[in-house]
């Protein structure tokens, strides 16, 4: 079963993306306030960050984690898949396959795309992605870090 996460899955949420965090699945951590800060977002009931426990016999098994965002290259919104982590005792028993369905039920009808990275590593959800009709972008992405304390201001990378 896939629900919307509740208040009560604070500290399971908080958990996992620990978990998730903390494996190959991804380049580095991220602190604990950045994890707390997206609770609060998704629970405040935001308009472009979605998240969902994912069950297995009534027990969490994993959660998802989207942003919304429109996209004039795709010529609409785009439901980009941030975080699909499923514990280990609970992998290969087809839930990521399940949640990328519910994804695509939910949101294939409003949405012109749907996106997500993988790190070169990640072969088993590479795997998974492909057979869901996935297929890799050519662009390098590039980031720049704000700063929280610059507030709209330039400020240098330390």
């Amino acid at each position: 079963m896939i629900r919307e996460i509740e208040s009560k899955d604070r500290d399971i949420f908080i958990a996992m993306v620990k978990e998730f965090f903390s494996s190959e699945a991804v380049l580095h951590a991220i602190p604990v306030g950045h994890i707390e800060r997206t609770f609060e977002e998704v629970i405040a009931n935001s308009p472009y960050a979605k998240a969902y426990i994912i069950e297995d016999n009534n027990r969490t098994a994993g959660y998802g984690l989207l942003s919304l965002t429109f996209s004039n290259e795709a010529g609409g919104m785009v439901v980009w898949i941030e975080e699909l982590y499923i514990m280990k005792e609970y992998r290969g028993k087809g839930l990521g396959n399940e949640f990328l369905d519910f994804i695509n039920r939910e949101y294939a009808p409003q949405a012109k795309r749907i996106r997500l990275e993988i790190v070169d590593s990640n072969k088993l959800a590479e795997g998974l992605y492909r057979r869901k009709g996935y297929a890799p972008l050519d662009y390098l992405q590039m980031v720049y870090e704000i700063k929280s304390d610059c507030r709209g201001e330039s400020c240098e990378k330390e």
